[in-house]
């Protein structure tokens, strides 16, 4: 299919792997490792690389063995870093903005981080691997709260009215202009115009590119 996307998973737990591997295989992706523990995951994707067969897109687990504290993410960022090809969307039991932030700082290309209970909103779990293997982002809901709270203690925000920072919130989580109208029932071009006054006010210039739509939320995660 025209959408297929590789993809390697790294989780400890054996239910959830092969229940992530079922998911995504009878959607007509191809999983094409699954290991569990973080020292594997960067062996497996050293050697796929090595034979130029490296995936579109990795699927980790923030805690994994041996102490179950940050593996998993510390082996994203070291992925990001070695693999900048490569999509990485970590999955935590909850948010532990830590970790996000270190995440999600610089390159805002293909990576995201979702809550587990997101699995079990198929559809979107689906999509959100297939865009962040495709160098978008997918950010869950509650992280980008947690996100823009902190960000608001330091009046990053200010600047914006309460229905931007509504649309920044959408936006950050992955979502379309499109799909933004359709959450808050407003035309195409309002959210256009809003989009814009974003990136105005952040400063946020059109060389930035289809970046902004993330710098927009993250550019202040360093300051």
């Amino acid at each position: 299919m025209e959408d297929k996307v590789r993809v390697v998973i790294a989780e400890d737990s054996v239910l959830l792997r092969e229940g992530l591997t079922r998911l995504l295989t009878d959607r007509g992706h191809e999983v094409v490792a699954g290991v569990g523990d973080a020292q594997a995951l960067l062996k497996t994707i050293d050697e796929l690389g090595a034979e130029g067969n490296l995936p579109d897109v990795v699927v980790a687990d923030v805690r994994m063995p041996p102490t179950h504290t940050d593996e998993g993410v510390r082996a994203a960022v070291l992925l990001r870093q070695t693999h900048p090809q490569v999509g990485v969307l970590v999955l935590s039991q909850y948010v532990e903005e830590q970790y996000a932030v270190e995440l999600l700082a610089g390159e805002t290309r293909g990576v995201g981080y979702l809550l587990k209970d997101r699995v079990a909103e198929v559809r979107e779990f689906v999509d959100a691997v297939a865009r962040v293997a495709r160098g978008g982002t997918a950010l869950d809901p509650e992280v980008v709260a947690q996100l823009l709270g902190r960000s608001r203690k330091q009046d990053v925000l200010a600047v914006l009215t309460p229905r931007e920072r509504e649309v920044l919130e959408l936006m950050a989580e992955g979502r379309t202009n499109a799909a933004i109208a359709r959450r808050l029932v407003v035309s195409d071009g309002a959210v256009e115009k809003h989009v814009s006054n974003i990136f105005q006010k952040l400063g946020l210039s059109p060389s930035d590119g289809d970046h902004r739509r993330v710098l927009a939320v993250l550019t202040y995660l360093n300051s």
